[in-house]
């Protein structure tokens, strides 16, 4: 009988440690859940008062880097023509590089998430 018994004992014990396990992973998970979350929106926060300040800085930059400009060259409707111009040849340059932007983003991300 006392076989029987050490492994009903054993029995217990090896499932006491699993319900424990997948307690414990549970939580494990619940937490990174939670990092994961924070960081998601402290990210979307912080890149929307940056990005919101930066895009109305060059706004206000754009503007009058074409009144200067069209001052300079005598001619408004030219300063505006090249600060647009200027403005669509740095969205070409970024259109080509977006692969190399997309790896970066994606190495950042990983980053975070699996470490």
């Amino acid at each position: 009988m006392s076989i029987f018994d050490n492994f009903k004992n054993s029995a217990d014990k090896g499932a006491d440690v699993g319900k424990e396990f997948v307690s414990k992973t549970f939580e494990h998970a619940k937490l990174k859940t939670f990092q994961i979350t924070t960081l998601t929106v402290s990210m979307i926060v912080k890149l929307f008062f940056i990005g919101s300040l930066t895009v109305l800085g060059f706004v206000f930059l754009a503007v009058s880097s074409a009144i200067a400009l069209g001052d300079y060259l005598e001619n408004i409707a030219l300063g505006y023509l090249f600060v647009g111009l200027f403005f669509l040849v740095i969205s070409l340059l970024i259109y080509l590089f977006r692969k190399y932007l997309d790896k970066k983003v994606i190495y950042k991300i990983a980053k975070i998430f699996f470490d």
